[in-house]
């Protein structure tokens, strides 16, 4: 099946092949995929600031043809820039050239010229250094005070994940940073991910190690895989007591939550992860926190918008949402971890028993509490079929 990212990237990248730039700014850029464009992009926002500028000192007028090129070239740079992200390039245009660009935006005229205001501040114009940059390909790291390269190998709604290797220990970490856009409240609830997770120490809760406010973002252990991918690519040869395992782990895992007294609210197939070792073993490790409910924090959001990737048919309100509903999320993951698929087995056997007792409807008949759902799983038996094959 194609992938409309790679048709994308493919328009990108011819639109920017035919379009000469100069040496001064080819050699500031060194990536050579997107370099080019970078360099086209930089040497176009300079012409327009030094002209810009030279006008603010005269007649104060830019030209009607420049102006409708700067909003076109605006358009561009978010546009390209944005189409890059979701490739999982993650270039940023420099502060001074954002900031640059947001006080020309309300002035600038699409036709008869724009009318610079008599206070606009000169643009401090950048020659000799990059002002398009791969953010996120760096980490800083303490010890040595030196950087080492990233690779993005996630995004959700909040934040990128990357992966790195600490030259110190020869361990690959990950890097979980906020986006650059999210609003303050946004924000804080990602600060907040760091702390509730820093707080927690369970073999099957992912750990974290520093934030960085600097950057917003953390270290946390790294993970080789999500639960979605595991299984979907081993599904016809994962055995029976294996899918317990990863089952029995997952729950242990969403029991400790609830012992401290948070309760996830995001529960996934993406959100729970897998430490694959070479002996075939895996380890799960709950992730994502971002929409965690804690009980001990006022900080909890409390409209009613629903959120969530699972999410309770039964549930009227986020804000009233309790374990029975955590349970109806779990049992779609059961679903997925026993039986390879997204759907609701039927209730033929004790595992699809056991799955629909998650999703009943009368929530006074689910599962209260997931002590009682491991009970019954850590009974679960070979199946029959399975057994005899």
């Amino acid at each position: 099946m194609a992938d409309p990212v790679e048709f994308m990237l493919a328009d990108l990248r011819e639109k920017y092949e035919g379009v000469p730039s100069s040496r001064a700014f080819d050699r500031l850029y060194d990536d050579p995929e997107w370099g080019h464009m970078c360099a086209v992009l930089h040497e176009r926002l300079n012409e327009h600031f030094t002209a810009i500028n030279g006008r603010a000192e005269t007649t104060r007028h830019y030209w009607a043809e420049p102006s409708r090129d700067l909003l076109s070239l605006i358009r561009d740079i978010r546009n390209d820039l944005h189409t890059l992200k979701r490739a999982g390039v993650d270039v940023e245009l420099a502060d001074a050239y954002e900031d640059a660009l947001e006080r020309c935006r309300p002035w600038l005229s699409p036709s008869g010229g724009s009318t610079v205001p008599e206070d606009f501040e000169p643009i401090e114009v950048i020659a000799y250094e990059p002002v398009l940059t791969h953010a996120s390909k760096t980490v800083n790291l303490k010890k040595r005070q030196e950087t080492v390269e990233l690779r993005m190998v996630g995004s959700g709604s909040y934040a990128h994940v990357y992966s790195y290797v600490d030259p110190d220990y020869g361990i690959k970490f990950a890097v979980k940073r906020a986006k650059k856009d999210l609003d303050e409240r946004d924000l804080a609830r990602f600060k907040q991910e760091f702390e509730i997770l820093r707080r927690l120490s369970f073999p099957y809760v992912v750990e974290v190690y520093r934030y960085d406010e600097a950057r917003n973002e953390y270290r946390m252990e790294y993970c080789d895989t999500t639960l979605r991918d595991y299984i979907a690519k081993k599904n016809a040869t994962i055995s029976f007591a294996v899918r317990k395992r990863i089952a029995l782990q997952f729950l242990y895992g969403i029991n400790y939550l609830h012992h401290e007294d948070l309760l996830h609210r995001d529960i996934s197939l993406q959100n729970v992860l897998l430490k694959v070792f070479g002996s075939g073993a895996v380890l799960v490790k709950l992730s994502d926190f971002g929409l965690v409910k804690d009980k001990a924090s006022e900080f909890t959001r409390t409209q009613t918008e629903m959120k969530g990737t699972i999410r309770d048919p039964m549930l009227g309100s986020f804000k009233d949402y309790a374990v029975v509903n955590e349970i109806y999320a779990i049992g779609h993951v059961l679903a997925y971890i026993f039986k390879g698929r997204e759907s609701l087995p039927p209730a033929t056997d004790e595992i699809g028993r056991i799955i629909h007792k998650c999703a009943l409807n009368d929530l006074d008949r689910r599962y209260q509490a997931v002590a009682e759902l491991i009970a019954e799983v850590e009974k679960l038996e070979v199946p029959l079929v399975e057994a005899t094959a």
